[in-house]
């Protein structure tokens, strides 16, 4: 077994796939229209389209009040990068909000940003 797709709540799907293929680089995999207010779509880096996240629009006031706090102002998501200096600079030039600077740990360069909802990230380069 192998966790193949998160879902990862958003306030509209437009803003949401233009984040992730403006500012991020992801490929949309899939975008289907299920009904008049839910589509099916699915966004993962372009080297990688193995882990994916489904963009779920919130439909209620539980699963609006989550959105940009998904992992309780913790780090939600760890986005693997070969070459973390072109990739970090290419995120940056696109408007990425960075939290902090770079910075050496124990297992790689690594460095949190911000999604366009305020959830956490960590860009990260293991040794």
């Amino acid at each position: 077994m192998e966790i193949f797709q998160v879902s990862y709540l958003v306030k509209d799907y437009d803003e949401a796939i233009e984040f992730f293929t403006k500012k991020l680089g992801f490929s949309v995999l899939e975008d289907t229209q299920l009904t008049d207010k839910k589509r099916w779509v699915l966004v993962a880096p372009k080297s990688n389209k193995r882990m994916r996240l489904l963009l779920a629009k919130a439909d209620n006031p539980m699963q609006e009040s989550t959105i940009g706090n998904q992992a309780g102002g913790r780090v939600f998501l760890f986005l693997n990068t070969h070459d973390f200096w072109t990739d970090y600079q290419i995120m940056k030039d696109n408007g990425v909000i960075f939290k902090e600077e770079p910075r050496e740990e124990p297992y790689g360069t690594v460095v949190v940003f911000s999604d366009l909802y305020g959830n956490l990230w960590d860009l990260i380069q293991p040794h």
